[in-house]
């Protein structure tokens, strides 16, 4: 499945995802245990005739359960999601060839935002996330968008405050060329936009590229939005290329990247159905539901389809004004009384 994303209408898309999602549907069945309980118990068919009939899995469970569809001795790590000391965090197990798939899915997906050429990187964060043994989300996160950067330096210390030295440093040798800037939206905000306003700083990093991601909890209660966001960092910085994008734990490799129209865009191998918290129909366009997300990646865990616990919508279909076919979705936020557990609002609910 090699073509350009951008020229698969979504009908063409479903048509290619859905024998893939019904091979994985039976493969877990085949291999986990758990999942093939679940399925029966819900009485669900063996093959789906459309990709909105696919049988899904709560993403709770995963911090429940140990969902594994391959044998102990193929276990090549176990990715933690997010979550404070009061919370389970989610455990993803993935063998080689999963982790491998889904490596190379997220290279395709952000090459198309970033390019292919590896950029100087500073990384909005401190070093020690990604020397804690404990394999966390947050450091799978700053380990996998490293992968497209070079000469990566971090702009926090241990004690999460800036450092200075390294950040000028940085600008001093990169202001007069394209560089990547990558930390969780929260963190990019409170750590490193707001402190430079406090210092009244402003930097010349006009040809950043900035990606963030994760929970918009703290932000939205602090009434900061996308374009208040962008706004900050223009000011500060002066990078236009800002791109959010979302993205799991337990779907590494298959996230939704902000085009420059701000639609965040369904990959070519996931796909994204929204449902009524009711009874579980598929929304229209523009209503607001549960989000459910498919990936045709992992065949080690059963994590193909998975009903998320974040509310939104999809926005378009086929019709966005970038020229990238397919669906688009807005995230409004975390399904009432549910626990926080982005990466940025994580580390936010660990320094309030």
């Amino acid at each position: 499945m090699r073509q350009d994303p951008t020229l698969l209408t979504q009908e063409q898309k479903e048509q290619h995802l859905l024998p893939l999602f019904n091979f994985l549907h039976q493969h877990h069945q085949q291999h986990c245990s758990e999942y093939q309980n679940i399925v029966a118990a819900n009485e669900q068919q063996i093959s789906a005739t459309n990709v909105d009939a696919l049988p899904f899995l709560a993403v709770r469970l995963f911090k429940q359960l140990k969902l594994s569809s391959i044998a102990p001795e193929d276990i090549f790590k176990v990715l933690q999601s997010s979550g404070t000391t009061s919370q389970t965090a989610a455990q993803v197990i993935l063998d080689k060839d999963t982790s491998a798939r889904q490596s190379k899915t997220l290279v395709n997906i952000l090459q198309r935002t970033i390019g292919k050429q590896r950029l100087p990187m500073l990384i909005i964060d401190s070093p020690n996330i990604v020397k804690d043994p404990k394999f966390s989300a947050r450091a799978a996160g700053i380990q996998g968008l490293a992968f497209f950067g070079r000469d990566h330096a971090y702009a926090l210390d241990d004690n999460m405050q800036p450092n200075w030295p390294v950040i000028e440093a940085f600008c001093e040798k990169y202001h007069e060329q394209p560089v990547l800037i990558f930390g969780f939206t929260f963190m990019l905000w409170a750590y490193f936009i707001q402190a430079l306003k406090q210092q009244n700083r402003q930097l010349d990093l006009s040809q950043a590229i900035v990606l963030h991601s994760g929970g918009w909890k703290k932000l939205e209660a602090q009434k900061v939005d996308n374009v208040t966001f962008k706004a900050a960092i223009k000011q500060r910085i002066g990078a236009l290329k800002v791109h959010n994008f979302y993205g799991m734990a337990e779907q590494v490799g298959t996230i939704f990247v902000e085009c420059s129209h701000g639609h965040l865009h369904a990959p070519l191998l996931a796909d994204v159905i929204v449902r009524n918290p009711y009874d579980m129909s598929v929304c229209g366009i523009g209503e607001q539901g549960i989000i459910q997300v498919l990936s045709a990646l992992p065949t080690s865990y059963p994590g193909f389809s998975l009903l998320t616990e974040d509310m939104g919508r999809v926005t378009q279909i086929d019709t966005c004004p970038c020229g990238h076919l397919g669906k688009t979705i807005s995230i409004d936020g975390r399904l009432p009384k549910t626990e926080v557990r982005g990466c940025s609002d994580t580390q936010a609910g660990a320094t309030v």
